[in-house]
């Protein structure tokens, strides 16, 4: 195979192998050929992505003590601050179409901003959500239009809360009203969906057995590569090539050690790690490689359903996540689960940590996507759908002012912010569900 054809790499140049391909990031070799809206960091490839939190949280921990400048964080958002300053915090922003408040329709608004058709049955109605419009628009020129993450099966059906069939509580996207799309909790399916599965059944399965990687079949076209390339270069596709071949050994790690475990847990897939953390990082490790290698630019990740009875005995939180919410204002509960508020919170900033830690272009991935962090519930005693936990993180690069909360005086529709995010990756619309304007205090000066 001629891997290589011209001096300028294209940005589709791919390593192949045994059915693999592995896509590479944006290198110095590819900026002659690649348009200035992909190179610069000034008009970079746009990036946008969804982290959902379940149930609320406890919103006197969350809500930053000042306005306008986001300086000391409060208890739950501690772990934001190595990367404060490309982080704002957004308050009463709520979801008026989730009323009647439930989990189905926190979680089905969260994106969709729309009201949700009350039925149990399959003639489910709700909206186009705001990820599906960017893919539509962003993410036709990639690998995959979207990804949708999870970290839990989901395969309840029929009605799953107040009289709201189970697929409002399942999923965050929908390509349309009718159409939801189903999230996927496991590695090696996410990471087969991006790299290929290398080969015949027989073939990965003596590859896995050998603990081999991807990689290893790539070895000829790598090598190709390096002697294509400047020494930069080679620096950056052996340190992405480590990332890919340590998240595949990860994997295979779990894979492994899932055989030996006789006590399963029913909400985790077979083949995963077995610690919640460790499992929420391989995820967001997967993402930092499909956005680097712009394998796609809309991804949509779900830390845990609404509704969902895990337990974090490794924070000394054993009781169930869902009825933690429902703490009935006893300050013991409510501090367990600000505990679990905080540990998803710092799992996201794991995320965030790793993006800024990667280059892209002339300036690191978190400089070149928007990230919306939150849920679609504020109080969850209540199932209130207002004044609801917000995070918007990134963007440096397209102008937006981190480091600071925004404070809203009523409460103001979250569709707001995701006509503005939509606006921020080349998604023009008119008006988003109910939404009244853009938040233009993202991307202003901050006055102090």
């Amino acid at each position: 195979m001629n891997l290589i054809r011209k001096k300028a790499l294209s940005r589709r140049t791919v390593l192949r192998g045994l059915g693999g391909a592995v896509a590479l990031p944006l290198l110095d070799a590819m900026v002659p050929a690649a348009t200035a809206s992909e190179s610069t960091a000034a008009a970079p490839v746009r990036r946008l992505g969804y982290v959902f939190m379940p149930m609320g949280c406890d919103l006197s921990r969350w809500k930053p003590p000042g306005e306008t400048t986001l300086g000391e964080l409060p208890p739950i958002l501690q772990s934001l601050e190595p990367v404060r300053r490309q982080v704002t915090v957004i308050s009463n922003l709520e979801l008026a179409n989730a009323y009647p408040g439930s989990h189905a329709t926190s979680n089905s608004a969260f994106l969709s901003a729309a009201k949700a058709k009350h039925t149990e049955g399959t003639d489910y109605y709700l909206g186009t959500t705001a990820d599906q419009l960017a893919a539509k628009q962003i993410g036709q020129s990639t690998q995959l239009p979207s990804m949708e993450l999870s970290m839990d099966l989901m395969q309840t059906v029929g009605q799953c809360d107040n009289g709201y069939a189970c697929v409002y509580q399942n999923n965050l996207s929908w390509s349309s009203p009718t159409t939801p799309l189903p999230s996927e909790a496991h590695p090696r399916i996410v990471f087969e969906s991006m790299f290929g599965a290398g080969g015949t059944a027989a073939q990965r399965r003596a590859e896995r057995n050998q603990k081999a990687s991807l990689l290893d079949w790539m070895s000829e076209d790598i090598a190709r590569l390096n002697r294509e390339v400047g020494p930069s270069d080679r620096v950056r596709i052996s340190q992405y090539l480590d990332s890919v071949r340590e998240v595949e050994r990860r994997i295979q790690q779990s894979e492994a050690a899932a055989k030996d475990n006789e006590l399963p847990d029913l909400d985790r897939p077979m083949g995963v790690p077995a610690s919640y953390a460790d499992h929420a990082r391989l995820m967001f490790d997967l993402q930092v490689l499909a956005l680097q290698a712009d394998i796609t630019r809309v991804i949509t990740f779900q830390l845990a359903r609404e509704t969902s009875n895990r337990s974090y005995p490794e924070l000394g939180v054993p009781e169930s996540h869902h009825p933690l919410s429902h703490h009935g204002n006893d300050e013991q509960k409510i501090a367990k689960m600000a505990k679990i508020n905080a540990f998803h919170v710092s799992l996201f900033a794991y995320f965030l940590e790793k993006l800024q830690q990667t280059s892209d272009g002339n300036g690191s991935l978190l400089d070149h996507s928007l990230l919306l962090y939150g849920s679609g519930m504020g109080n969850p005693n209540v199932h209130d759908h207002s004044d609801l936990p917000i995070i918007v993180a990134g963007g440096a690069a397209g102008g937006m002012q981190g480091g600071r909360h925004i404070q809203y005086d009523r409460p103001t529709p979250l569709a707001n912010l995701h006509l503005t995010l939509l606006d921020k990756v080349g998604v023009k619309l008119d008006k988003f569900a109910d939404s009244e304007g853009p938040v233009d205090e993202l991307f202003e000066p901050l006055s102090v």
